[in-house]
């Protein structure tokens, strides 16, 4: 159980983090997401113990590990890390680089020597490089080499694993392979999990938690299912999911847009300060495109782009410039075309209402 209490983190005059609340259960898959510079991995390194807090406090398992005053040491706690660059020695061997992480780390510095050497096989054979044991860094690829910081972090059976950014450096096909096999390795060791990533499908995709950061605070907290449909702040809308934010006002429960005042929009469950500042976030695969003259937002496709599964729109309408996510299965128009926007409607969101005059 990790508990980050009320901290801030300042380098002279500049504020890196300020007042930061965040509870991280035993056992949980926790993400960090944020563009650059929001104060990510300043989080992290003060939760590996690199520094202290200019304010508050950090608990783990019930004792403070870090604050103003107090510093525990990376060593003293019970944590791994893997690094955005793999951070490996070129003269280990990867047998080696496991082994490293047994002799120093609190939690098995006096494994025995042949218990040492069972554990490197059993980390090794969970990571898949049991067949790479006594091969350099120079001799690897840079998903094997992603693998062995893996072993190398997850040997000491440590209660937390911090990851800053750790398929950055990976092409596409080997972050999708990482990512299940972080996921696997989750399952299998039971560690907390804290993910720094930029990457809102990462966050996504592998998080039970999702910690949104904007310029030193906390956005949001919640699931990847809560973060993607209910955005609580304009950030947090356009950060994940890239929400359209349509300009107009509430009327009770139901919203108009802008330029359109005879089109109503069911509030779905839209944020408080979303609606104090007037918008209703749309999600580009929400929108519906039709030829139909309909009661909904007119306007002109200006782009469209094909991507496989799916076609890209940017439509132009009186009351802005809107993303239509489509699929290919669905009516194909052209730029230049005239079209008219509604939501889409299904079980799940009930995200439109039928239009009424007035």
């Amino acid at each position: 159980m990790i508990n980050i209490q009320q901290v801030t983190k300042k380098y002279g005059d500049f504020t890196a983090l300020e007042g930061i609340d965040v509870a991280i259960d035993s056992g949980e898959f926790v993400a960090i997401l944020g563009p650059s510079g929001c104060g990510k991995t300043t989080l992290l390194k003060l939760l590996a113990g690199f520094m202290k807090p200019t304010a508050g406090q950090i608990e783990m398992d019930g004792s403070v590990v870090g604050s103003r005053h107090q510093l525990i040491p990376p060593e003293k706690r019970n944590i791994g890390m893997v690094f955005q660059s793999f951070a490996l020695w070129p003269h280990m061997t990867v047998a080696e680089h496991v082994e490293f992480s047994l002799r120093y780390h609190t939690n098995s510095k006096r494994l025995a020597k042949k218990n040492r050497i069972a554990r490197i096989n059993d980390v090794l054979t969970m990571v898949g490089l049991e067949q790479l044991a006594q091969r350099y860094p120079s001799e690897l690829s840079g998903g094997q080499k992603q693998r062995v910081s893996l072993a190398r972090a997850i040997a000491a059976l440590p209660n937390v694993l911090l990851m800053d950014e750790p398929l950055s450096a990976l092409d596409v096909e080997l972050r999708m392979e990482m990512r299940k096999e972080i996921q696997s390795i989750h399952r299998r060791t039971n560690a907390s999990v804290v993910f720094v990533t930029h990457d809102q499908g990462e966050a996504l995709a592998m998080a039970d938690k999702i910690i949104v950061m904007n310029k030193g605070k906390v956005e949001q907290i919640a699931s990847p299912e809560i973060i993607y449909t209910k955005p609580e702040t304009e950030f947090v809308a356009q950060f994940v999911g890239k929400c359209d934010l349509v300009k107009g006002s509430w009327k009770g429960n139901h919203f108009i847009p802008e330029e359109y005042l005879w089109v109503r929009w069911q509030d779905t469950g839209v944020s408080e300060s979303l609606k104090k500042k007037g918008v209703y976030p749309v999600r580009p695969e929400q929108w519906l495109l039709s030829r139909d003259k309909s009661e909904g937002l007119r306007g002109e496709v200006l782009f469209a782009q094909y991507q496989g599964k799916e076609i890209h729109y940017t439509v132009q309408a009186d009351n802005g410039i809107w993303t239509v996510h489509t699929s290919v299965y669905e009516s194909r128009f052209q730029p230049g075309d005239t079209v008219t926007l509604t939501l889409k409607t299904d079980n799940e969101h009930e995200q439109l209402q039928p239009a009424i005059s007035g």
